[in-house]
């Protein structure tokens, strides 16, 4: 049995690679179970590691250190990459709202952790490490700790500290966003959480004296409202018009804009007829046979990048671009939008028009299913690079940085915003991004747990424990609540933004494992993605802030 116990307990390469996997098999396989329909999901991989730790299971120092930092960095940035063709829309849409919310949880956790030195006796360094832990921060306990060493102080009390609340931490989330899940029935969406950018279909009656005569290219510089127009009917007859059709009394227009733009557009074309054509069950095809509306997905490399209007598609084959659904999101097709890989683009026209415009953009699923790694290792890179670039501020003698998380996750977004325009192809499919998260987030848990596992419960039996157990009990759960309650009730936001909101404020990738399971769509990462950044430099700062000024 020498082979067995040279993979489990001797300290080697293939030790570690057996112990985390084996940490991952088994949290990840408790992870399915559910109680009263609820489940804890990746969580379990927490646990696991720690009971592995705390039964005497040890691995290379360094390996841990790689293990714990590669997957943190690969869920960062895959994350980012996932979210990032939707982050521009969405923070136009509500993200400087967002943005408020969750440094007002910040904000909110920080004073009730200065509440509690007065009330509790505890010291401040420690309560310190209390609110990093309660917040799952580990690069504002860093910063705190080395904040302590520039002033000679000792350092070691902050880390215990955030040691045993850190667990309390990373559930806690979960168990407030059941809470207040609960107690708003969740209230998944509501219209303000609408991306600005999304398409939205109507049809007009053109009554308006003023445009008669004129071409739809005329009426579109009379104003800046962006629209496309996709069919016309005149005399009973469908027409697909273009830049040179001249508009009639009488004819009627459908349009794809913004929904923003509905009633700017009635002004100018005369009146909006009660047809509702953003349901999902309109069969397009029936509405003319001599035209085909379709779907046509971009799978050509040489299509990433360039703008719709450079294409010439109308006047080449005849055909009308009418929305491009690019994450799930439907944007108008004006000729400035830049087009990337994996984008599904509306196509009206005749049939042998559309089969050739396929032909030109690829249309070939099988060619989306092999992931560019080029660019996912390359923007891995100009990740950490940015997150090691130190930011000076008055006053503070120490640099902050975004560290591992910060910089791959903006990178990540930043690259998968505007890639494109680059010419790199950032797109992965939705499996394959899964993957990416799962696994890099799986390692990260399994060694912190099992890092963590080493001393954790001799360190929850001391006489110190339990209140920095209640104090970073209540700094998690308190401002969750209560910031959700804010965000839903009186902003009218949706549940699934706000869950992901909060999940970013409180630095906590499991609670939002756990939200997206729950809750439909990509709005909780969206959400995430959009506050975690400044959140995440809001609590480094405030950590080396607190120390310097009232240690």
């Amino acid at each position: 049995m020498d082979w067995l116990n040279e993979i489990l307990l001797s300290p080697s390469a293939i030790q570690a690679v057996v112990v985390i996997s084996l940490i991952c098999a088994i949290g990840m396989a408790l992870g399915k179970m559910h109680v009263r329909g609820v489940s804890l999901g990746v969580t379990f991989v927490f646990f696991a590691g720690i009971l592995a730790g705390w039964a005497g299971l040890r691995i290379d120092p360094d390996m841990l250190n790689y293990a714990e930092s590669f997957g943190l960095i690969l869920f960062v940035y895959a994350l980012g990459l996932q979210v990032g063709p939707g982050f521009m829309s969405s923070f136009r849409a509500g993200g400087a709202q967002l943005t408020g919310l969750a440094l007002g949880t910040v904000v909110l956790g920080t004073i009730m952790a200065l509440a509690a030195v007065a009330l509790t006796g505890t010291s401040l360094p420690d309560m310190v490490g209390v609110l990093c832990g309660a917040t799952t921060n580990t690069p504002a306990l860093g910063a705190a700790q080395q904040t302590l060493k520039q002033l000679g102080q000792n350092a070691s009390g902050p880390a215990l500290s955030c040691a045993v609340t850190y667990p309390i931490g990373l559930v806690g989330v979960i168990l407030a966003l059941m809470v207040a899940g609960r107690l708003m029935h969740l209230k998944r969406y509501t219209t303000a959480d609408k991306i600005e950018d999304e398409a939205f279909i109507a049809s007009f009656s053109i009554c308006n004296p003023a445009i008669f005569g004129k071409t739809l290219h005329e009426v579109s510089q009379l104003n800046e409202t962006k629209f496309v127009a996709s069919r016309l009917w005149r005399d009973g007859k469908v027409i697909l018009p273009d830049g040179d059709t001249k508009l009639e009394n009488g004819d009627r227009l459908l349009v794809i804009t913004r929904k923003k733009s509905v009633d700017h557009l009635t002004l100018y074309f005369g009146r909006r007829d009660e047809t509702d054509w953003n349901k999902r069950n309109i069969d397009w095809n029936k509405i003319d046979s001599k035209l085909v509306s379709q779907r046509i997905l971009i799978t050509r490399r040489e299509i990433n990048g360039r703008h719709l209007g450079t294409l010439h598609l109308r006047n080449r084959y005849g055909v009308n671009v009418s929305r491009v659904q690019r994450s799930g999101i439907q944007l108008v097709a004006t000729p400035d939008l830049v087009l990337r890989m994996g984008d599904r683009v509306t196509v009206v026209g005749t049939p042998e028009a559309i089969d050739k415009v396929a032909s030109e953009m690829g249309n070939a699923v099988k060619n989306l299913d092999d992931p560019n790694l080029v660019t996912i290792f390359i923007g891995i890179v100009l990740g950490l690079a940015l997150g090691c670039i130190p930011f000076h501020f008055p006053g503070m003698s120490y640099p902050v940085k975004l560290g591992l998380a910060g910089g791959p996750i903006i990178m990540g977004i930043l690259i998968g915003a505007y890639g494109p325009r680059l010419h790199m192809v950032a797109y992965t499919t939705t499996s394959a991004n899964l993957m990416l998260r799962s696994v890099g987030l799986s390692m990260y848990l399994a060694c912190l747990g099992l890092d963590a596992g080493r001393d954790f419960f001799d360190t929850v039996m001391s006489p110190a424990a339990l209140t920095w157990l209640v104090s970073g009990f209540l700094i998690t759960i308190v401002p969750v609540i209560l910031i959700s309650a804010i965000a839903v009730k009186l902003y009218r936001r949706d549940f699934a933004a706000t869950a992901g909101m909060l999940c970013g404020a409180m630095a906590n990738p499991i609670a939002l494992d756990y939200a997206n399971s729950q809750l439909p769509g990509e709005k909780a990462s969206v959400a995430y993605a959009t506050v975690y950044p400044i959140c995440m430099f809001a609590r480094v700062i405030i950590a080396q802030v607190i120390i310097m000024c009232l240690a």
